[in-house]
C-alpha cells in the first residue's frame, strides 16, 4: 500500500506543479524547494487519509473505486477493470517465482485493482470502457484437415486424376485462397497449380496428367487489357492450361494468355474432360459437341471427332477412349466408346444412372462414379461387352445403414475416381449442392489409408445445448468433440444431414445458407439456417427412428418482400405465393413445399437480422422505427415441426436510440434484450447492409415494456466510407458479448453485464495467425459449457474452415 500512496503522491505532485507553473509562471515558486516540501507533505497527508478509509471498507481481493454519475447523457470513457481472468491454457509458459507477475509474449501483466463504475443514466454509453484482464486463449478449428498455411485441403473437388505414382490432381472451379488446382501425395497437399484464382480467372471441372505435364481445364474472363492478351470485354475464354509437375504454369509457342500457358478451346462452353495418351490430348468441347486433340508438347489441334455432350474421358490399355455422354433432357445419360482416330466403337454402358468420373485401373477394368441412389464406384470388366464386375463402397452410400452416418465405405456425391499402379482405389465425395471436399483412399481390399477432408465453405458452427458442446452442427455437417485433444484435432466428422434423394426440395440444395443455430425446443432437436444476406430462415427437425443423422426440412421463413412479385425466383419452391413474404410448415411430414403449406403476409422490404431464442420463438429485426417482428412458438405439430403464423406475431417498436437495426439477441430466462445497429448518434456511411452497426445496447425486462438500455458500446464501424474497420456480426453466451470484424476478424469481448471491453481475439499460431474475411452475418457465434468454458466459432471460408477460440468464464450469467 506504501508503494502505491507513494506513486498516487508524485503523480499529484506533478500535476499540481503543472497546474502552479500555468497560474503563476514565476521561476520562484518552480525553484522555492521548501514550498515544494511543504505542498507535498500536504498532499501526503491527505491521499495517505483517503487510502486508508478505502482500504479498510473494501473487502476481497481487488480494490474498489465507485464512481456514481446521474447525468442522462453522460458518457464514460476509458473506464478500467482488471479482473484476473484466467484462459483454457497459454500460448507461451513461463516460470517466474513472482506470485502476481508473469511475463508472456514479452509482455508483463501485473494484477491491478479494478474500477467500476454505478450509472443511473437513461441513455448511457459505455466508450472504451475496458477490463485488462491476465487471460490467454487458445485457437483450434474444425471442418478442415489442414488447419493453417497456403496448402491446405481445398473448398471443392470438382475432378480428379490419379497417376501411377499415387499423386493425385484436383481441379475445381473456385477455391476462396486461390486452390483450384492442388496436387497431393499420401494425403497431403504438396502444391497448388498457379495463376487460377484472381485476374477473372477460374478453374474447371477436368484436369489430368503425363510423365511431363499436367492439365486442367479453366476459365479467363475479360480486363479490359488485350495488350496484355485478355480477352475482350463481354467473352470469355474457356481453356486448357497447362503446367509442369511441380505445378508451374508451362507456355508454348502461340500459347494464350498473359504468360502464353492457356490454349483457347471454346468461347461458348467449359472444357468437360481431359485425358492423354501418348503424345495426344483428347478435350472434350461440349457446345461444340466435339472431341478436340492435340499434341501434348507443341499443343497444336492435330483433329477432331463427333460426340454429342462429351465429359468425362479415360484411355483404356487398348488406347481407345471411354467418353461420358452426359444426360439431355429426358435421354439418360451413357458411357460410349471410341477409338483415337474417333471412330465409335459398339461397346457402351447404359445401366447407370448419373456417371459423373471414370478411369481405367491398373488390370485395365473401367471405374465408374456412380452419382445415383447407388452411390457407389462399379468396376466393369470391358475386354468384350462391358460388363460390371464388382461395386465399391455401401450400397446407397451415405444414406445406407443409419442414413447420414459417416463411415469409411460410405460415400456422397462422388465426383472423382482413380488407382494407382499398386491398385489402391481413390474416390472424392463433394456432397450434393458443393458440400465440401472428402477425398479417401482405400487398400485395393477396401481398408481406409488416409482421409484429408475440406469441408466448410461460408459457413460457421453451433452447439448443441443438451450434449453441453460435443456435438457441434453446420449447415450441413454434424461433428462429435472431444476438447481434451490438441488443437485440430478435437472434432470427428459424424454425420452429413443433407438427404439429396429422399428431400430433393431440401431449401439447401436450392438455396446457400450458411448461418447455424441448434435450438432444443421442448427437448427436441432443432437446426435453423439463413445466408449471407438474412434473405430466409430455414427449419429443420431430427428424427432417428425414420432419417437417422438427417436433417428433415420442416419449415421456412422468407425475408420481408414488399414488391409484386414471388420473393425467390425460379422453379423453386413450387406453389409458393406470386407476392409478399411467407411462412411455409411440412404439415404432412414430406419434406415438399405443398399448396396448402404457406402462410403469406407482406412488411417492410429492409430486413436485419433474425433470431431463435432459447423457447423456439422467432424474431426478426427489420430496418424501420417498428422494426421488430416476434413470432411466438404455437407449439409443434403431429410430425414434429415448429409452428409460427403471422396471426400470432407481435409487432415491437425499434428503441429510440437506433435508427437502423441490424441484429437481435433475446434470452427469455433473463428477459435482456440485445441489439446492435447504427444509432442516432453513430448512423451509417452509405448503405452498407451486411454489418452489424455502430452500437451493441443491453435492455432488460424487455417483455415488461423497458426500453432503456443498460449500457450501450460502441463497436467498430466504418464512419469514413472505406469500410477499413467494420463489424461483421455479434453473439451473446453466458458472461460475454461477443462481435467480429469484417476484415481484420478480430474478436471484441465485452462483459455481458457492465458492457467493459474484457478481451480482443486475434487467430493463434495454431492457424498461423491467419483468417479471412468475415463474410455472412452470424460469422461469430459463442457458446457456453456447464463448466464456464466458452466457444466462440468464428467463419472462415477463406481457408476452408471454422476457427474455435477456447476461453473460460467467471462463473456468471449475463
Amino acid at each position: 500500500m506504501i508503494n502505491k500512496l507513494l506513486t498516487q503522491l508524485k503523480k499529484l505532485r506533478h500535476q499540481l506543479n503543472q497546474h502552479i507553473k500555468k497560474l503563476f509562471n514565476t521561476r520562484y515558486l518552480q525553484k522555492n524547494k521548501t514550498f515544494n516540501f511543504l505542498l507535498s507533505l500536504t498532499i501526503g497527508v491527505i491521499v495517505t487519509t483517503l487510502g486508508i478509509t478505502t482500504d479498510w471498507a473494501t473487502t476481497g481481493t481487488r480494490t474498489l473505486t465507485h464512481n456514481t454519475i446521474g447525468s442522462e447523457n453522460l458518457r464514460v470513457q476509458n473506464n478500467t477493470e482488471i479482473p484476473t481472468l484466467t484462459h483454457k491454457t497459454s500460448l507461451i509458459n513461463n516460470t517466474i517465482g513472482s506470485k502476481n507477475l508473469r511475463v508472456q509474449n514479452n509482455t508483463e501483466i501485473h494484477k491491478i485493482s479494478s474500477k467500476s463504475n454505478t450509472i443511473g443514466s437513461k441513455n448511457l454509453l459505455v466508450e472504451n470502457n475496458t477490463e485488462t484482464p491476465t487471460l490467454n486463449y487458445k485457437t483450434s478449428w474444425i471442418g478442415n484437415t489442414i488447419g493453417s498455411g497456403n496448402l491446405r485441403v481445398q473448398n471443392n473437388i470438382e475432378a480428379m486424376y490419379v497417376a501411377p505414382n499415387g499423386t493425385v490432381y484436383t481441379n475445381s472451379h473456385w477455391d476462396e485462397a486461390a486452390m483450384e488446382a492442388g496436387i497431393y501425395e499420401d494425403g497431403k497437399v504438396i502444391a497448388a497449380l498457379g495463376d487460377t484464382h484472381g485476374w477473372s480467372r477460374g478453374g474447371g471441372k477436368a484436369v489430368t496428367a503425363n510423365s511431363k505435364y499436367v492439365y486442367i481445364g479453366m476459365t479467363q474472363g475479360s480486363r479490359g487489357d488485350t495488350k496484355e492478351d485478355y480477352p475482350p470485354e463481354g467473352t470469355t475464354w474457356y481453356s486448357v492450361r497447362r503446367y509442369d509437375l511441380s505445378g508451374k504454369p508451362a507456355p508454348f509457342p502461340n500459347g494464350r494468355g498473359w504468360d502464353k500457358s492457356m490454349l483457347i478451346t471454346s468461347t461458348k462452353s467449359e472444357v468437360t474432360g481431359l485425358a492423354t495418351v501418348g503424345s495426344e490430348l483428347y478435350v472434350s468441347d461440349f457446345a461444340a459437341n466435339r472431341i478436340r486433340v492435340y499434341d501434348t508438347d507443341t499443343m497444336k489441334e492435330l483433329r477432331t471427332f463427333t460426340v454429342a455432350n462429351p465429359g468425362a474421358i479415360t484411355i483404356d490399355l487398348q488406347k481407345n477412349l471411354w467418353i461420358i455422354q452426359s444426360k439431355n433432357g429426358s435421354k439418360p445419360a451413357k458411357i460410349l466408346h471410341y477409338s483415337q482416330s474417333g471412330k465409335q466403337l459398339p461397346q457402351q454402358i447404359a445401366d447407370i444412372i448419373e456417371p459423373t468420373a471414370i478411369a481405367i485401373n491398373h488390370q485395365g477394368k473401367l471405374l465408374v462414379a456412380e452419382n445415383g441412389p447407388r452411390q457407389q464406384m462399379l468396376t466393369y470388366e470391358i475386354k468384350d461387352r462391358p460388363v460390371q464386375v464388382s461395386s465399391f463402397g455401401s450400397k446407397g452410400g451415405i444414406y445406407g445403414g443409419v442414413p447420414g452416418e459417416v463411415r469409411d465405405l460410405k460415400l456422397y456425391g462422388l465426383t472423382g475416381v482413380g488407382t494407382d499402379a499398386s491398385g489402391n482405389i481413390y474416390i472424392n465425395s463433394n456432397g450434393f449442392n458443393k458440400s465440401g471436399t472428402d477425398l479417401r483412399k482405400f487398400s485395393p481390399s477396401g481398408k481406409l489409408l488416409w482421409r484429408s477432408l475440406g469441408l466448410i465453405f461460408v459457413d460457421n458452427a453451433d452447439a448443441d445445448p443438451k450434449t453441453d458442446g460435443v456435438d457441434v452442427f453446420t449447415k450441413q455437417e454434424h461433428y462429435l468433440m472431444n476438447y481434451s485433444k490438441p488443437a485440430g484435432k478435437q472434432w470427428t466428422y459424424k454425420a452429413y444431414t443433407l438427404n439429396a434423394f429422399k428431400y430433393p426440395q431440401d431449401p439447401r440444395l436450392h438455396t446457400s445458407p450458411d448461418g447455424t443455430f441448434v435450438r432444443r425446443i421442448q427437448g427436441k432437436p432443432f437446426l435453423f439456417l439463413t445466408d449471407m444476406y438474412n434473405s430466409f430462415l430455414q427449419i429443420y427437425r431430427f428424427n432417428s427412428a425414420t432419417d437417422g443423422k438427417v436433417a428433415i426440412p420442416a419449415g421456412m421463413f422468407v425475408g420481408t418482400n414488399g414488391a409484386d412479385k414471388p420473393f425467390i425466383t425460379g422453379n423453386w419452391p413450387p406453389h409458393q405465393p406470386e407476392k409478399g413474404e411467407w411462412i411455409w410448415r411440412d404439415r404432412n411430414g414430406n419434406g415438399k413445399f405443398e399448396k396448402n403449406e404457406y402462410d403469406r403476409s407482406k412488411d417492410y422490404p429492409h430486413l436485419g437480422g433474425w433470431w431463435v431464442d432459447s423457447k423456439g420463438d422467432v424474431w426478426k429485426a427489420l430496418r424501420t422505427e417498428d422494426g421488430i417482428r416476434h413470432y411466438p412458438l404455437q407449439g409443434i405439430d403431429p410430425k414434429g415441426n415448429p409452428i409460427y403464423s403471422y396471426s400470432s406475431m407481435e409487432k415491437q417498436t425499434t428503441p429510440k436510440i437506433f435508427n437502423d437495426l441490424r441484429r437481435i439477441e433475446y434470452f427469455p430466462q433473463t428477459d435482456s434484450m440485445y441489439l446492435s445497429g447504427f444509432t442516432v448518434d453513430r448512423p451509417a456511411f452509405g448503405d452498407d447492409a451486411g454489418v452489424a452497426g455502430s452500437e451493441i445496447a443491453r435492455f432488460d425486462n424487455w417483455s415488461k415494456g423497458n426500453r432503456t438500455p443498460k449500457w450501450r458500446i460502441v463497436i467498430p464501424y466504418d464512419s469514413i466510407g472505406k469500410r477499413e474497420l467494420s463489424t461483421a456480426a455479434i453473439s451473446v453466451a453466458g458472461d460475454y458479448v461477443f462481435a467480429v470484424t469484417v476484415k481484420t476478424a478480430e474478436v471484441y469481448v465485452y462483459n455481458a453485464k457492465t458492457g467493459a471491453q474484457v478481451q480482443k481475439l486475434k487467430p493463434g499460431p495454431e492457424v498461423g495467425g491467419e483468417s479471412g474475411w468475415i463474410d455472412i452475418p452470424y460469422g461469430i457465434r459463442a457458446f457456453r459449457r456447464s463448466n464456464g468454458e466458452h466457444l466462440v466459432f468464428v467463419e472462415e471460408n477463406w481457408k476452408g474452415k471454422v476457427i474455435m477460440y477456447r476461453l473460460a468464464g467467471r462463473g456468471d450469467e449475463a
